[in-house]
């Protein structure tokens, strides 16, 4: 059967597996839509309010259903928005497509209308940048930007649609078979080496990035924690890839540590660093690797290893390490004399993790905030962290006892809660998903609310909101002193009085006590809801010379 270049498109889509896409409608890629109009009741097509809202969908989607997402923009302007997402989803190791409607092919390069060089714009933020130059190119072309997004270390691709390609005639194209994404497997002498330099460490440290949560690694992870007698950390905004309670976790690598862990940190002598491309966040600021203290690197991707001088790099998916190098350490017993050292630092993290310990000055506190959604929400639920300094008071004091429950952009994307809480939930359609997101944040993206209440999303979106960019504003005081506070206010609409425009349950949280009947509402409610919860400037982090 003939079909265009729009048709050929969303078959290859469907035979790769794909059942929900995202996306802002565009004049560039009609024939494509009308694809998805006539292939609704297979795959599900998303409108989103912005090109911003789409990304963040498709790449919280990508993150939990752990295949790719998509999302479908015009050109120019449509591009543009889209980016923020995209280079989220580079940083964060998302495989997610990116289909933009280009201009007609006689009109590129002469500055058509909206007309951007996407090789250009996206060549050093996305994985690849693929252009079918004819329908009959179209099928191949997507189904080489699956591959590409998912081989190796995961990462968004995009792909570029002239509108002639799409509505042109592709014949009775072949649609490519998913021929599945090829594994990394670890050399096994490497796995050797590593095994021994774990035997032979006085007090070594697994550090756990994205890959281990991509993977769904983090049982893997403890076997060989335990197995080694290693010590756990998790890499910046991954805490959840271990239950926070096992007795060999020492905590989340804030951009705040600690004085407990950075006193840890200074007894590792061996970071296992697993999954992580050892971001400038947890490695640059506070965990810097220090001379003398041996790095053995696990990662599928060569470029990674090549940026840090590791006594062993491993070119390997996670999950295969982690099992043979637990396999090759059978019948090894770890030093007793570790064990101790283990469980009080491990007692101190608790210790940190129970709120109490940060002084607070406003009628709300977030750390109770934080304990009363872990008691409150199912064990499985996903908490979705926006960026903003309220985030670290989710980061500290929410029980993580389940690995895969912390949504949120590593890189700090702001706007991304409320979009990325629509497609962890269409991923995750039987888990509870709840998203904290700053006054700030919101006012980015959280017209995507309308989204969840058109596809009937029950998502519950908390927005603390404190006037300020609070952050910056702490940033700006450090450096200046007090009074030198300039364009850090924001003033905010009556977020509870929004909610109620969307249509949607919203609640008005002044004090503590008053938080959990109002999430123990908004949960009962089978539907989207909303938190308007009022915090105090003065409350921006609960990191600060009274922690533990």
């Amino acid at each position: 059967m003939s079909m265009t270049g729009g048709d050929a498109l969303v078959a290859t889509l469907l035979a790769h597996g794909f059942d929900t896409v995202f996306g802002v409608a565009g004049e560039s890629f009609l024939t494509v839509l009308e694809a998805f109009r006539r292939e609704q009741n297979r795959i599900r097509f998303v409108c989103t309010r912005h090109e911003s809202g789409a990304a963040f969908a498709a790449d919280g989607f990508a993150r939990f259903a752990r295949r790719p997402g998509a999302l479908f923009v015009t050109r120019g302007p449509g591009a543009t928005n889209a980016s923020i997402g995209i280079h989220s989803s580079a940083q964060d190791s998302i495989p997610v497509l990116l289909f933009i409607g280009h201009v007609p092919t006689h009109s590129k390069g002469i500055e058509g209308f909206q007309e951007i060089d996407y090789h250009q714009m996206y060549g050093k933020i996305a994985k690849a940048v693929v252009e079918p130059e004819s329908a009959a190119q179209v099928a191949e072309a997507t189904a080489r930007a699956v591959r590409l997004a998912r081989n190796g270390r995961p990462g968004p691709v995009v792909v570029v649609l002239p509108r002639d390609v799409t509505e042109g005639e592709a014949g009775e194209a072949a649609i490519p078979a998913d021929s599945g994404r090829p594994p990394v497997g670890a050399d096994p002498g490497a796995l050797g080496r590593v095994a021994a330099l774990l035997k032979a460490a006085r007090n070594p440290v697994m550090l756990l990035g994205e890959l281990v949560h991509w993977e769904d690694a983090g049982a893997e992870a403890l076997a060989l924690a335990e197995a080694a007698g290693a010590s756990v950390m998790a890499a910046y905004r991954w805490q959840s890839v271990v239950p926070n309670p096992h007795p060999l976790y020492m905590g989340h690598i804030e951009l705040n540590a600690p004085p407990y862990q950075r006193r840890a940190w200074a007894e590792f002598d061996l970071v296992l660093a697993l999954g992580t491309r050892l971001d400038e966040a947890t490695v640059g600021r506070q965990a810097k690797l220090r001379p003398g203290q041996k790095l053995v690197h696990v990662y599928p991707d060569g470029e990674v290893l090549a940026r840090f001088s590791a006594e062993t790099a491993l070119m390997s998916d996670v999950k295969p390490a982690l099992k043979g190098l637990a396999a090759a350490l059978q019948g090894f017993r770890p030093p007793q004399a570790r064990a101790a050292w283990q469980a009080s630092t491990h007692a101190l993290e608790r210790t940190f993790a129970t709120p109490g310990a940060a002084r607070v000055e406003g009628a709300v506190d977030l750390a109770q905030v934080a304990a009363a959604t872990g008691r409150l929400a199912p064990e499985d639920s996903v908490v979705v962290c926006d960026s903003g300094t309220f985030a670290r008071w989710i980061h500290r004091y929410h029980p993580w006892r389940r690995p895969g429950t912390y949504g949120g952009s590593a890189t700090s994307a702001m706007g991304y809660g409320v979009p990325g809480a629509i497609g962890i939930r269409l991923a995750c359609p039987g888990r509870t998903v709840i998203a904290f997101v700053g006054d700030g944040g919101f006012q980015m993206t959280g017209q995507e609310l309308m989204t969840a209440v058109e596809q009937a999303l029950p998502i519950k979106v908390v927005v603390c909101d404190n006037g300020v960019w609070g952050s910056i504003m702490t940033s700006q005081r450090a450096a200046y002193g007090p009074g030198h506070d300039f364009a850090t206010r924001l003033k905010g609409p009556d977020f509870a009085a929004l909610g109620a425009a969307f249509g949607i349950p919203a609640f008005k949280v002044r004090t503590t006590a008053e938080y959990a009947d109002a999430l123990a509402a908004a949960l009962r409610h089978d539907g989207p809801a909303l938190i308007h919860l009022l915090t105090d400037e003065r409350d921006i982090s609960p990191f600060g010379p009274w922690d533990p």
